[in-house]
């Protein structure tokens, strides 16, 4: 495991905006994500794939180009920013769910979707959530609960709940255009 120095020393800074459509939330950045200065960036992670794939962004952006995100109403942050590595070799007392709620109740985006279903259970203090969207909002935002990305995770993939976040977030763009 590497330690960052800081949060605000990290090298993957959270990727935040008010009003964003969608927000997505890991445990913390792999090592290669820490290298690359870039959220996801593992070549075996399906996540820049897969936001494409679900119609969540108009081309496969290379994880580099993580910060475009904001310009199609989406964000990233974790919920270990002090930390890197994989799950099992996070401190559980760096998870920090109570920031990831201050960040939800600052930047009030709509839809808040966990790459995993730990990151999840450890956000929402759940031990086994479902795939999918929650009943329950989290500070008022829509909560999705997502297959992993992870190369390592591949045998619980599933594409359905990342489809589920996209109509979502498609409805809601909808929804606006219709307003203006």
């Amino acid at each position: 495991m590497a330690r960052a120095s800081s949060r605000s020393n990290h090298p993957l800074p959270d990727l935040l905006a008010p009003g964003l459509d969608l927000v997505f939330c890991g445990t913390a950045p792999g090592p290669a994500s820490f290298k690359a200065r870039a959220y996801y960036a593992n070549p075996g992670n399906s996540f820049w794939p897969t936001l494409h794939a679900v119609g969540l962004t108009p081309e496969r952006l290379p994880p580099q180009r993580f910060p475009e995100l904001l310009g199609f109403g989406i964000g990233l942050t974790d919920l270990n920013k002090t930390e890197v590595g994989s799950d099992h070799e996070l401190t559980p007392a760096a998870m920090d769910a109570g920031s990831l709620h201050a960040k939800l109740r600052r930047f009030r985006p709509a839809a808040i979707a966990f790459t995993s279903k730990n990151a999840a259970a450890l956000a929402l203090g759940l031990k086994a959530p479902a795939y999918g969207r929650q009943l329950d909002p989290l500070e008022g935002a829509a909560v999705f609960v997502l297959a992993s990305p992870s190369g390592r995770a591949r045998s619980f993939w599933t594409l359905a709940p990342w489809q589920e976040a996209a109509a979502f977030v498609d409805e809601r763009r909808r929804r606006r255009e219709r307003a203006a």
